[in-house]
């Protein structure tokens, strides 16, 4: 899924590139995409693109007379730029957002197709798509703090809920935890507040790094790979592979599509944390400590 560092990249280069510019108008290539009716699509047709802003991970195009379009690209969307008029592709095109130098597709791979289009007008029915979360840059160590004690959960699922942080998924809320040396896993309730001042900073820290690093890999073109993998990170999707603080090989806990990945000497003491599906298939041969690992 694209998060907040993939969404800054995607807002920039299109506001470099359509900012100010009309939006001619929106094929749609399935009916489901669009989940608005009023205004209709034909609203926008030929409004001035007035700015651009995210919510969450949403991307939201501010045009004039008070209309937003809003894309939400869930785990699978992507947007890409084509020559003006481009076809949409047949197998996986949802729908194609025409300007008079170039067109954006929004595609998406798989058959869950949760990608979703909103066309809403005036501030009050754009606020309802901001799931409430702290926003990571502006944020305050007491905010934070109060956003994941809220509820208790595991961390990493404190992180990655909109309602308590906004922007943060699976990917970067890995590389959060490991920076600020804390388990996935550790009740947020349970968090102390040095715990809360590392990931505060860790936040910070984590996707100022990222964003900077996609912005220059990206430069005057527009981001076509975006993915949740990258070979620099230190821990997510790196399962097996030597941690690059310490040396030690990240583990990982696998639950229903997703995975949590972590480095079991900086984040929690050495143990390894259980996997539900191996440690029930391993039973008393499943490892405990990384020494269980060699």
């Amino acid at each position: 899924m694209p998060e907040l560092p993939d969404i800054v990249v995607y807002l920039e280069r299109l506001q470099a590139l359509v900012g100010g510019r009309p939006l001619l108008r929106i094929r749609l290539a399935s009916p489901w995409v669009l989940r608005t009716f009023d205004p209709p699509a034909s609203a926008i047709e030929g409004k001035r693109v007035t700015g651009l802003r995210r919510i969450g991970k949403r991307l939201v195009f501010e045009l004039e007379d008070d209309l937003f379009v809003v894309i939400h690209l869930m785990v699978a969307g992507r947007l890409r730029m084509r020559p003006a008029g481009s076809p949409i592709p047949p197998k996986r095109g949802l729908a194609a957002f025409d300007f008079p130098d170039v067109t954006f597709l929004l595609t998406e791979e798989g058959t869950k197709k949760r990608a979703s289009i909103h066309v809403v007008r005036g501030a009050g029915a754009l606020a309802d798509h901001d799931r409430g979360g702290v926003e990571p840059f502006s944020m305050t160590v007491e905010q934070l703090g109060d956003a994941l004690r809220r509820e208790r959960h595991t961390l990493k699922r404190a992180l990655t809920d909109a309602r308590l942080v906004s922007g943060i998924g699976g990917a970067y809320a890995d590389e959060i935890m490991h920076r600020a040396r804390v388990s996935p896993t550790v009740r947020t309730d349970r968090l102390g507040d040095d715990d809360v001042t590392r990931l505060h900073t860790a936040t910070r820290e984590v996707l100022t790094e990222w964003t900077d690093r996609l912005r220059a890999e990206v430069g005057d073109g527009f981001p076509e790979k975006v993915t949740a993998f990258h070979d620099e990170m230190a821990v997510h999707g790196r399962f097996g592979k030597p941690c690059p603080v310490c040396g030690a090989p990240v583990q990982r806990i696998v639950y229903s599509s997703n995975e949590t990945n972590y480095c079991p000497r900086c984040q929690t003491e050495g143990r390894i944390l259980a996997d539900r599906a191996l440690s029930r298939l391993l039973k008393e041969d499943f490892p405990r400590t990384l020494e269980d690992l060699e």
